[in-house]
């Protein structure tokens, strides 16, 4: 990450300097993806989605997402070309979380409205651009106070700064609801591989590439992420306790095992992390 511009500047200059960075488009693009859902959400109540502005703010969303995850593949690419680290081979790339966000977003740019998909990338845009604001923005415009040496103090004693408050509330505000927001993220993720297989189901208009390649984004999300499986988790008990229930049909049990013993040889078969570098990626608490 740059360096905060120096507290001695003029404002205009800081902030020039703060926006000719990387991490500045970065966090333009997720303020532009709030943005466009924030406006795509009116004309989506007033059942108007397919209107000039909702169609431009949608497909805005989608390339705002892959111009920030993009940013951030550039960057570790960047970083990895720096330090001489070797780069990962064509299966380490696409387990890293950022290149299937950023392929996805791109699937979603040219693929029909699927507004549960903006979702997501929605609530991660949330709390990007809230931990920027308050890592980069606020002491730009109002730089750290440093706090006075308390009596007795070493000389030598490395200098205090106290952020602004608004920093520190928005520092509280992600702690908070961070896994929150992530595990109702997954959720999302699920219900909207739920409405593509039923977009499948009725032959919807490119349902079953989007399935597929839905499908594989998920299986990755699953290896990786613990928000994902516990989301899977609670959906297989939800089913698991419906089923369950007394007068259900013996029909409807075995169905129900069938689509589970269905998921669990694929997730056996599809397990790619066993093919990079021989041993299973970590998995990643988000």
């Amino acid at each position: 990450m740059a360096p905060l511009p120096p507290a001695d500047l003029p404002l205009g200059q800081r902030l020039a300097r703060l926006a000719q960075t990387l991490q500045f488009a970065w966090f333009a693009g997720h303020a532009t993806l709030i943005f466009c859902i924030f406006r795509y959400s009116f004309s989506w109540i007033r059942f108007n989605y397919y209107g000039g502005v909702a169609q431009f703010c949608y497909r805005l969303t989608f390339l705002s997402a892959a111009a920030t995850y993009g940013i951030v593949v550039y960057k570790t690419w960047r970083a990895r070309q720096k330090t001489g680290t070797r780069q990962p081979g064509p299966l380490g790339f696409l387990s890293d979380e950022n290149i299937q966000y950023l392929l996805m977003a791109v699937v979603w740019l040219f693929m029909p409205q699927y507004p549960l998909a903006m979702l997501p990338y929605g609530i991660y845009s949330v709390f990007h651009v809230a931990t920027y604001t308050r890592a980069n923005l606020i002491p730009t415009v109002i730089p750290p106070t440093k706090v006075p040496a308390q009596a007795g103090a070493s000389p030598n004693a490395k200098p205090q700064y106290a952020q602004h408050p608004l920093s520190d509330a928005i520092g509280s505000f992600v702690k908070k609801y961070y896994d929150s927001s992530m595990s109702i993220v997954s959720g999302l993720e699920i219900l909207l591989w739920i409405r593509l297989l039923l977009g499948a189901i009725l032959f919807q208009y490119r349902s079953w590439i989007l399935l597929a390649v839905y499908t594989a984004f998920l299986r990755a999300r699953f290896a990786q992420s613990t928000h994902v499986q516990n989301s899977f988790a609670q959906f297989e008990a939800r089913i698991d306790n419906l089923i369950g229930a007394q007068g259900t049909p013996p029909a409807a049990r075995q169905v129900w095992d069938g689509i589970k013993n269905a998921a669990r040889q694929f997730h056996a078969a599809t397990d790619v992390n066993k093919y990079v570098n021989g041993t299973a990626a970590p998995k990643k608490a988000e």
